[in-house]
């Protein structure tokens, strides 16, 4: 009989519910998007998301359920989200998810989001080999992570300012593209020439495995400021092609750097910035030429979604790794530190 998980995901500005079967096989993956919300204000408003994630999560529940088919009787226990993320946010989804398991008397079980976006992986591939290096890039984290087994991680890396998905909207936004800006960018690069602007790659050469992408925007900013300051015209999809093969040029060269560090045989692509599709063909390349297996989830399920979570909670689940109902969300959870 499968075991039956509900994830809840509501760290930033995505309302998600679904459930997986056995941790691998996705029942239902219900997103509710808050992106034209925020869109009229360049960014995600903490306290707009929390506002919208009261009004949403329930309805996104039933509906998590009635797309999988099953009723709340017949779930094994209920996966959420406890952080990384906005504080306001991680709350809604976890008073839901300990209300959900109080009252049918069944486990909660406590995620982290870089975890989780880990775990996606699990979705497409359910017999990843331990061990592995995963990459997660999302608007809010760069993260280099060792696992020798399920929830066994060590963080070898991450970004020390900007994270990449982070330095994408905020060039969108000097741009005047909008948001969110990673697609808007990659869309307006395929008509530009990515070595038309010199831009640097911070770190890119140094042992470190850590990233850094202030100076990157910072760069593009500065050469925008100017070229206005001049009456100069620019090519929009130039500047978008450079910065975005900039970006590609320093995630890779670490992963791969990292996978040889640590002599691993398989890498990970996870996380919003996944879902890039020169940055996937960058990975599928070198991974080939290396004889790498590389694994990557489809694009929906790079960004934000319950699925995920869900997957994670699988194996917490069958470890009966249970968190109690106690439980408080924590902005700043991380990897190495996410047991309660």
């Amino acid at each position: 009989m499968s075991i039956l998980i509900l994830g809840i995901e509501t760290s930033c500005d995505e309302t998600a519910a679904g459930v997986v079967a056995d941790g691998h096989t996705v029942l239902s993956n219900v997103v509710a998007s808050q992106a034209e919300v925020h869109k009229r204000f360049g960014g995600v408003v903490p306290e707009v998301a929390s506002r919208n994630h009261i009004e949403t999560l329930n309805p996104v529940i039933k509906a998590a359920l009635t797309d999988a088919g099953i009723g709340y009787g017949e779930l094994n226990g209920v996966a959420v989200t406890q952080g990384p993320g906005l504080l306001g946010s991680l709350l809604v989804g976890l008073m839901a998810a300990k209300s959900l398991c109080f009252s049918l008397g069944i486990p909660l079980l406590a995620v982290d989001h870089i975890e989780a976006h880990i775990y996606a992986n699990f979705l497409e591939e359910p017999q990843v080999p331990f061990p592995f290096v995963a990459m997660v890039v999302s608007g809010g984290h760069t993260d280099l992570v060792y696992a020798t087994g399920h929830s066994q991680f060590s963080l070898i890396g991450q970004t020390r300012d900007d994270a990449a998905g982070e330095s994408f909207d905020k060039v969108a936004r000097v741009l005047e593209l909008g948001y969110p800006g990673g697609p808007l960018i990659e869309r307006l690069a395929r008509e530009g020439d990515p070595a038309a602007i010199p831009l640097p790659r911070a770190l890119m050469e140094d042992e470190t495995l850590d990233t850094s992408f202030s100076g990157l925007k910072t760069a593009v900013v500065n050469y925008v400021n100017r070229a206005r300051q001049k009456g100069e015209d620019i090519n929009l999809a130039d500047v978008a092609s450079s910065f975005q093969a900039a970006v590609v040029d320093v995630l890779a060269a670490k992963a791969f750097a990292a996978a040889s560090r640590y002599r691993s045989e398989t890498l990970l692509l996870a996380g919003g910035v996944a879902a890039n599709g020169p940055l996937r063909q960058r990975f599928a390349e070198q991974a080939a030429l290396r004889n790498i297996r590389f694994i990557v989830p489809r694009p929906a399920l790079c960004t934000d979604n319950a699925a995920m979570v869900a997957a994670a909670g699988y194996y917490r689940f069958l470890r009966g790794d249970f968190a109690p109902l106690t439980l408080n969300a924590s902005a700043d959870l991380t990897l190495e530190c996410s047991k309660f």
